[in-house]
């Protein structure tokens, strides 16, 4: 039978969750030294290089695997507490989660997990079409995703889908599409993008006109500040329906691409790990995912993973 070395376990999770030895040193009230020592003894039983000794410390592909079970036994350990009183320490569960979602309905999810609290959350925010990845690599316990891959050990649950217009000031489009939204006005008019990795606006430039040159852009990683850039009149960019129908409805921004929408179908992909805690979360992200996404199919076949819909049918 195996030996699993759950002190070494507990040092390589700290040394990667916190970014350095020293405050792994710390949360585990032992010495620097020691926790050193822990991950070395770790490396000589698996037979492999577990941490890569960077700034910050990055996991090797086996020492994420360890990672993802040491967490998994976690949540595991936290469900035999069934009742947990004041002293008891909350469990710590990480996800991940596209910006639009949690600049949205997100927080309405999470609301039977905090109140009271039940868990401390550890919420990452990423792109839609890289959350995944994070799961895949062991660092969350679920994640909302655009994917549709399968995961070993994971189940995965639509929720329905984002559904976003491209929109602008009517002072910018005024400027910038007088004569609608064409190759050459896209080609010269401002963007904005959320993140590097973001791809969303281009695949829309691609399927909507058929542009798949350079187009200026701004680069913001803040769903609710993003919004905020176009109202002003500093850009036009793609926004979820439900983040931009108030602005819509009072003027302050418009669609600039005649209608014509983007659905984003999305999925609820966490670790097959039954407790208490982890079902009242995935519960509680499906039911209000659904209450808030669209769940009608689409009139129109668009990209893969996307489709391009009549937003007026909505």
């Amino acid at each position: 039978m195996r030996v699993v070395d759950y002190r070494g376990l507990a040092a390589l999770d700290a040394v990667i969750g916190l970014g350095s030895f020293e405050k792994a040193a710390q949360a585990l009230t032992i010495s620097q030294p020691a926790v050193s020592q822990r991950i070395r003894t770790l490396e000589n039983l698996e037979g492999t290089l577990l941490i890569i000794r960077s700034q910050p410390p990055t996991p090797t592909e086996a020492g994420q695997r360890l990672i993802a079970h040491y967490r998994q036994v976690k949540l595991l350990e936290a469900a035999l507490d069934a009742q947990p009183g004041p002293t008891t320490q909350l469990p710590e569960l990480a996800i991940a989660v596209n910006a639009d979602s949690a600049a949205t309905w997100i927080p309405e999810a999470l609301g039977p997990l905090l109140t009271p609290p039940s868990c401390l959350l550890d919420i990452r925010l990423d792109d839609q079409d890289h959350t995944l990845s994070q799961l895949r690599e062991g660092r969350v316990f679920a994640c909302v995703t655009s994917a549709s891959d399968l995961v070993a050990g994971t189940t995965a649950t639509p929720l329905g889908a984002m559904r976003y217009l491209c929109v602008a000031s009517p002072a910018f489009a005024a400027q910038w599409f007088p004569d609608g939204f064409t190759v050459e006005a896209v080609s010269q008019a401002p963007a904005i993008t959320f993140g590097s990795k973001d791809a969303l606006h281009e695949r829309y430039l691609e399927h909507r006109l058929g542009y798949t040159g350079r187009y200026p852009h701004h680069v913001l990683g803040s769903a609710r500040d993003f919004v905020r850039f176009i109202e002003a009149g500093y850009a036009y960019g793609m926004v979820p329906l439900l983040q931009a129908e108030n602005a819509l409805a009072s003027g302050r921004l418009m669609d600039v691409a005649a209608g014509q929408a983007l659905d984003v179908p999305l999925t609820w992909h966490a670790w097959d790990i039954q407790t208490p805690l982890t079902r009242t979360l995935s519960d509680a992200v499906i039911a209000t995912a659904r209450k808030w996404l669209l769940q009608n199919g689409s009139t129109l076949t668009g990209l893969a993973g996307v489709t391009e819909t009549d937003a007026g049918q909505a």
